[in-house]
């Protein structure tokens, strides 16, 4: 008889100095799919659902998924909506039968009412299932793992990359997992190691330095017996919650001696290195300047704005580095996304090629990363922006950018768009008319995602702090519910 199993998916990064709360119609800009349209959409892509079908089928599974739903990162996410996410996996769980759970969470969920969102969806599924029933999750590497989620869950795996190009292969490692624990091969408990940090030095980044020699430790240690996953989370400091930072989970067999040494190990070499970062931050003063003087040939000078990182939960309209490019004249260029929904619609009424003028940008915070610009430019393209990615973080899935339009200003094509997505494809300026690859300079709102679609081209990245809502200047944001003292922002003794 072919196992039963049970899966949702329910992500969500939540950045709670965001003033706007994540609403479910913010769900149906990313993704709100049932069961079989989640499978049709997302079951061959780069996801953790693909890799469980493949898994599913491998085993002669009985699958059945119910929902996948991801928003853009943002504000708490309300009570209702939280809610409505939930009831279909909480009514599966309670009318099959089931031998085992897999939930595809992101790990860094906040709602109105409660702190750690995703130990809630796991409370509310234990109060159902009860507590012998096998659970797994996949998490995002930018979790704030809580000690809930470990009591709650036997089996917790996050991705091993990032920028995450290892979705899938963690979908499909996590699912293995659990196959051997429904038939009683083995017996796994996760256990956690965490340091008093906002996050790990690096943001989690995999791509060179420190986190490089820690997965080698992890993947060493996984091929001791009775050592299933290690899973390393830089965790997400834009949250404001009283278990926010870095963890290293170790599922292992439970009771296994030792185990809870291997995380500790890890741990403590994240604390140990807490203040050797790799990225150099500077202002967008000094950016403009750079890109000024940057002489065509080896590919263009990216700019990335990690402050006004639309992936992290910032607003996206931050106009600083784009107000200080436009100052110094840079000039074939290309510069986005700036998420102006009331810019954008506007733009919908105008024909191509004709001379605009407008304010733009600024209109949420502007003392997180500038106010409005009043511009005047020439419309390049308008219409609806939806994307279908071919880098390796996207490879296939399709994004929104909702009404999108193209400004030339002086000689820069800004990509205007209603609904926040950070760049990490190619294809995100490509679709609308913008070839980045021939442009001297890009500017762009990411923190890291981008690397993996955009160093291939770039004569050299640099990173830019705009002051906008993601700044490394966390003295700039008002904590008030994480425990002290916390690195940085307390000088240990």
């Amino acid at each position: 008889m072919a196992l039963r199993i049970l899966t949702a998916e329910i992500s969500h990064e939540t950045n709670t100095f965001n003033i706007r709360p994540t609403e479910i119609t913010d769900f149906q800009a990313r993704y709100l799919l049932d069961g079989p349209a989640a499978i049709a959409a997302r079951g061959t892509a780069n996801t953790e659902l693909a890799g469980v079908l493949r898994s599913g089928r491998h085993h002669g599974w009985d699958i059945t998924h119910v929902i996948s739903a991801a928003a853009g990162p943002g504000g708490r996410v309300s009570d209702h909506a939280f809610d409505a996410l939930c009831q279909p996996l909480l009514t599966a769980a309670k009318d099959g039968d089931w031998d085992g759970i897999l939930l595809m969470l992101h790990g860094a969920m906040v709602t109105a009412s409660h702190d750690d969102g995703e130990g809630e969806i796991l409370r509310r599924l234990r109060a159902v299932t009860g507590f012998d029933l096998p659970v797994a999750v996949t998490l995002d590497p930018h979790a704030n793992v809580t000690t809930a989620m470990c009591d709650l869950a036997q089996i917790l795996v996050s991705f091993t990359t990032y920028p995450h190009v290892d979705i899938q292969a963690t979908g499909q490692r996590t699912a293995e997992l659990l196959h051997r624990t429904m038939v009683g091969e083995i017996n796994p408990k996760t256990l956690r190691a965490y340091r008093p940090m906002l996050e790990e030095a690096n943001g989690g980044r995999t791509d060179l330095g420190p986190m490089i020699e820690r997965h080698a430790m992890a993947r060493a240690a996984e091929a001791r017996k009775g050592i299933y996953a290690v899973s390393i989370n830089g965790a997400f400091p834009c949250a404001d919650v009283p278990e926010v930072g870095p963890t290293v989970l170790v599922t292992a067999e439970a009771g296994l001696p030792g185990a809870q040494d291997i995380g500790e190990e890890i741990a403590d070499d994240i604390w140990q290195r807490r203040n050797e970062s790799l990225n150099t931050y500077i202002d967008v003063t000094e950016a403009a300047k750079l890109a000024k003087a940057w002489k065509t040939g080896s590919g263009p000078l990216v700019i990335a704005d990690y402050a006004d990182n639309p992936g992290s939960g910032a607003y996206g309209d931050a106009t600083s580095l784009l107000g200080a490019l436009l100052d110094a004249g840079v000039n074939d260029a290309c510069f986005g996304p700036m998420v102006d929904a009331q810019a954008a619609d506007m733009l919908q009424d105008h024909t191509i090629g004709s001379t605009v003028s407008l304010a733009l940008g600024g209109k949420t915070a502007k003392e997180f990363g500038g106010g409005p610009l009043d511009i005047t430019g020439i419309l390049k393209w308008r219409g609806e922006g939806l994307v279908t990615g071919s880098g390796p973080i996207l490879g296939g899935q399709q994004r929104s950018f909702g009404a999108t339009a193209v400004l030339q200003v002086d000689g820069i094509d800004i990509l205007i768009v209603s609904i926040a997505h950070q760049m990490l494809d190619l294809r995100q300026f490509e679709t609308f008319g913008i070839n980045p690859s021939e442009c001297r300079v890009v500017a762009l709102k990411s923190m890291q995602h981008f690397r993996a679609a955009f160093a291939p081209i770039a004569g050299q990245i640099v990173v830019c702090d705009s002051g906008a809502l993601c700044t490394v200047n966390y003295a700039a944001l008002n904590y008030t519910r994480v425990p002290r003292p916390m690195h940085p922002l307390d000088q240990e003794k």
